[in-house]
């Protein structure tokens, strides 16, 4: 798997470098601001990238901007996006960008090497992987708007999961409920946000969108 790492900080960037190479991954540029990470896209078609939201030089947005770039120039990217904080408009604007998998992770998630080469692996094969942090704060400040709200709490439960990129036996494990009963809460899911009957990966991404934009 080749990996392009857009990361100001030279620690972490040698950091994940390092991480990623020592599970088989190979990182073929290590850049540190958008116009680099552009330029690499570019020259390196890579199989995913790693992009921090805030990047020089006004360390406001520049990773994102990029990385949407990125997406538009190579659509379908796989673009997995690390934040200090959570950003709920950057969660949005991402998994609004169409095919092509999206990860939202808080940076805290890297100390795990485990968790975050499985999301990196998820990402690349076209999955969306979402912080549980992040989806715990849209979760209490969109609480009242939106056909998110028709959701009973244990559907919310499975839609959050959902969100972070779990399948439907990790949701099963963590809730302590069989798959079956995971499938039925999809399956409802689906039919409340009134989402018709399609590829059900493609319809687990309109899902989590719905669930974020609510």
């Amino acid at each position: 798997m080749r990996v392009v790492i857009a990361e100001d900080l030279f620690l972490l960037r040698d950091g994940l470098t390092r991480m990623l190479e020592a599970h088989g991954m190979t990182v073929v540029r290590a850049v540190e601001t958008g116009p680099e990470l552009l330029a690499a896209v570019a020259a390196e078609r890579p199989d995913v990238l790693i992009v921090d939201v805030r990047l020089p030089p006004t360390f406001t947005d520049e990773g994102l901007r990029a990385a949407l770039e990125a997406r538009r120039t190579t659509p379908g990217l796989p673009v997995l996006v690390l934040s200090q904080y959570v950003e709920q408009l950057y969660a949005r604007e991402l998994l609004a960008g169409g095919s092509g998998g999206i990860g939202y992770l808080l940076k805290d998630r890297v100390l795990d090497s485990a968790q975050f080469v499985d999301a990196v692996r998820r990402v690349a094969a076209d999955g969306t992987v979402m912080d549980p942090e992040v989806i715990a704060r849209l979760l209490t400040h969109n609480s009242g708007n939106g056909a998110v709200t028709s959701l009973s709490p244990r559907e919310r439960e499975v839609l959050g999961l959902m969100a972070e990129g779990r399948s439907n036996a990790a949701v099963a494990q963590q809730l302590f409920i069989s798959e079956s009963a995971v499938a039925k809460h999809t399956a409802s899911i689906f039919t409340r946000l009134g989402l018709q009957p399609s590829d059900d990966d493609n319809r687990r991404v309109l899902a989590v969108l719905a669930y974020l934009n609510h």
